[in-house]
């Protein structure tokens, strides 16, 4: 996160922040923040919070099918659904949903303040992390305000805790073109290990396909290996034929 977001903000207490999810039969639950992070699988919760469709926005709400988690994860706006699917693609990311907790404390007034980040992921080390994403027009002032408590607030319990910001859009182009390949399925022509062996050393995604056989059956394997991670490519750059790809390290 920006210093500039954290710089002056009041740390409300981890102790002193309480949880809201949605429980059985839609209820709203409150417990301890600390509680919560410990003791509840938020990644597994429906959102507490709605994501009208707005006229004029290019994206309206709607779902994304996790690789992660074999399961259907929630956006609101285009932010979100590019951060679900960079996260999706992120191999220490085990589990994901859209604002499964609320979070609320007392404000330096007493006045009582809550926010919901917009993606909490399930990292592979057990830990969490919250994320609000951002557009273009940058950080609203009402976010600016709730992010110091965020961060304290994921820090307290061993979680971390973002502003994600739009990442780099050949990054992002690359992934979504990625993401195409990510269910299983594109991976079942042949088998991973044949991949990464043939991926061994570094080599030019054409000439890998090549090498395991015809190119139309090869290219969904190859570009499945490279959205799970069994190979490995610099996805800052243009994605094209003589991209050079190495097989991920065991």
């Amino acid at each position: 996160m920006d210093a500039a977001v954290l710089a002056g903000g009041w740390d409300p207490g981890a102790d002193r922040i309480e949880a809201r999810i949605v429980g059985v039969g839609t209820e709203l639950e409150r417990m301890p923040w600390t509680r919560a992070a410990h003791g509840v699988a938020l990644e597994e919760l429906a959102s507490v919070r709605t994501f009208p469709v707005q006229r004029g926005r290019r994206i309206a709400p709607g779902w994304w099918w996790s690789s992660s988690t074999g399961r259907l994860v929630h956006y609101g706006f285009g932010a979100m659904r590019t951060q679900i699917m960079l996260l999706d693609h992120d191999p220490q990311v085990v589990g994901l949903a859209c604002s499964p907790v609320e979070l609320a404390w007392l404000g330096e007034e007493s006045a009582v303040a809550v926010h919901a980040p917009h993606l909490m992921a399930r990292l592979r080390d057990g830990s969490g992390l919250l994320v609000d994403c951002v557009g273009g027009e940058g950080v609203p002032a009402r976010l600016a305000d709730h992010a110091p408590a965020m961060a304290a607030a994921a820090g307290a319990v061993g979680w971390h805790y973002r502003i994600a910001r739009p990442p780099d859009p050949v990054l992002v182009a690359n992934v979504r073109w990625l993401s195409g390949y990510r269910h299983p399925r594109h991976g079942g022509s042949i088998p991973t290990g044949r991949v990464a062996g043939v991926f061994a050393q570094p080599l030019p995604l054409i000439e890998g396909a090549r090498r395991l056989g015809e190119p139309i059956e090869a290219w969904p394997a190859i570009f499945h290996a490279l959205w799970s991670g069994v190979l490995g490519a610099p996805l800052d750059r243009p994605l094209h034929e003589r991209t050079v790809a190495t097989g991920a390290a065991e």
